[in-house]
């Protein structure tokens, strides 16, 4: 395999004491916000501390902080009792340049931005937390993932549906120093008079409806990640809010006057070209730099046809298949089959292949039989006899009906009787799966039993 090395720009500053009690200390970091006072601890932001903490009396415990926008750094005081200062002149909020000093208390602080280019090694094993690749494409993104994983950037992952985009955002959760939550928001599927409530909250009687007081997706994600699937998909009205969210790291619930700290790291995704959407005026610029730190392009499968039997192989083997099916082992001519699909599901769609394979194989090896027919282009045979005596579209109807008892039967049985990871498995919106069990009369927990 060829050793190839890509390079990643990312955004960091530094601080150094100039003056004070903590003259001469020096910080480097590439995080969003950055918190500066004389307290180690701060009660109420989640235990966190500020991250430069200095022994000046004359500092609140929490006095100012810096927060990254998309157009460079802002200094925004924390209604601190002496006030901050930017050579000279006190200020409430103010963007910051380079070189510029900053004077809280007794101490005077240095700020300079920088840019860093950091080198990714391309990953020789081809696999990262439980994914798998022997692709150039996917080595090369194991090894930008295993770079970015322990840094606390907000990352954007980018591709068609079904690329596997959820496991990277897990994956990068997983490798991460964060121990709170993996949180998951689909901006796509939730209903537009509730998407406000879902990502920030609401209190009891905000809204018809409204009950009780309910954590958002942010306030649940504490401590952890929140993954924004389809983040094309949001309202252009909510994409301000969610902007002064991601900048200020704090929340206002519906109904609400209380400012919640929130602190969780952003993982997005998205299988829209979004510099063409906000080309088009229908995505914010800004939101866009503060989501899009680090990028994450995933190719299709059908780019990575190396990839294909690899991946397949990985599933067989996982343990928990294992334990309830045995030891599966894949022929060569069915090898050749999954090969020379085009899947234009992507991974979801392999990872249902597979679920299939599982549910038709009788002995310990899965052959080109146990593939659906649409991969072999064999002529599909009806689970029931049809009736000759039927119209074309009628015969055709009785036949989509057939087709779609036994695959939700067998998708169900698989997923033990969850709608939600259903829903998830075969990109089919839970209401709808709903809908079509309600109208062949299938019951998800008979099936679960079985």
């Amino acid at each position: 395999m060829t050793d190839v090395r890509t390079r990643v720009k990312l955004r960091k500053c530094r601080l150094i004491v100039q003056s004070g009690p903590g003259a001469g200390r020096e910080l480097v970091s590439d995080k969003e916000r950055l918190r500066i006072g004389n307290a180690r601890v701060l009660p109420g932001h989640n235990d966190s501390g500020n991250d430069l903490a200095l022994d000046d009396r004359k500092l609140s415990r929490a006095h100012c902080e810096i927060t990254r926008t998309s157009a460079g750094y802002d200094l925004i005081d924390l209604d601190s009792a002496g006030g901050t200062f930017l050579d000279g002149a006190r200020v409430s909020q103010a963007s910051l340049r380079p070189g510029m000093t900053i004077a809280v208390g007794d101490s005077t602080i240095l700020f300079s931005p920088l840019e860093e280019e950091i080198v990714v090694e391309t990953e020789r094993a081809g696999a990262f937390a439980g994914m798998v690749g022997s692709s150039l494409q996917m080595r090369q993104i194991f090894g930008l993932l295993k770079k970015v994983a322990p840094m606390d950037v907000s990352v954007l992952i980018s591709g068609e549906t079904g690329t596997g985009k959820e496991l990277v955002a897990r994956a990068l959760h997983k490798e991460s120093s964060r121990k709170g939550p993996f949180v998951v928001l689909d901006c796509g599927s939730i209903p537009e008079n509730l998407i406000e409530s879902e990502l920030f909250g609401h209190e009891k009687g905000a809204f018809t409806g409204a009950i009780a007081s309910r954590e958002g997706a942010f306030e649940r994600a504490m401590g952890g990640t929140i993954f924004l699937d389809e983040i094309g998909e949001l309202r252009l009205d909510m994409q301000p809010r969610l902007l002064r969210v991601l900048e200020n790291r704090e929340v206002r619930r519906v109904g609400g006057n209380d400012v919640i700290d929130v602190d969780c790291r952003i993982v997005a995704a998205t299988n829209r070209d979004l510099a063409h959407e906000v080309q088009a005026g229908r995505f914010r610029e800004d939101l866009f730099f503060r989501l899009n730190v680090i990028n994450v392009p995933l190719p299709a499968l059908r780019q990575r046809p190396e990839d294909i039997v690899r991946i397949f192989e990985n599933a067989l083997s996982a343990p928990d298949v294992v334990e309830r099916y045995g030891r599966k082992q894949l022929t060569l001519p069915a090898a050749r089959v999954l090969s020379d699909y085009r899947w234009p599901g992507n991974v979801r769609e392999l990872m249902n292949v597979v679920s299939h394979a599982l549910t038709f194989a009788d002995g310990p090896t899965i052959d080109v039989q146990e593939l659906p027919t649409r991969l072999t282009g064999a002529p599909r045979r009806a689970p029931v006899p049809l009736n000759e005596h039927l119209g074309f579209h009628e015969a055709k109807e009785q036949l989509l009906e057939n087709f779609e008892r036994e695959y939700l039967s067998a998708l169900l049985r698989r997923c033990e009787g969850n709608i939600s990871r259903a829903a998830r498995e075969s990109g089919l919106h839970r209401k709808s799966i709903e809908r079509l069990l309600k109208k062949h009369g299938i019951a998800a927990r008979e099936l679960a039993d079985r």
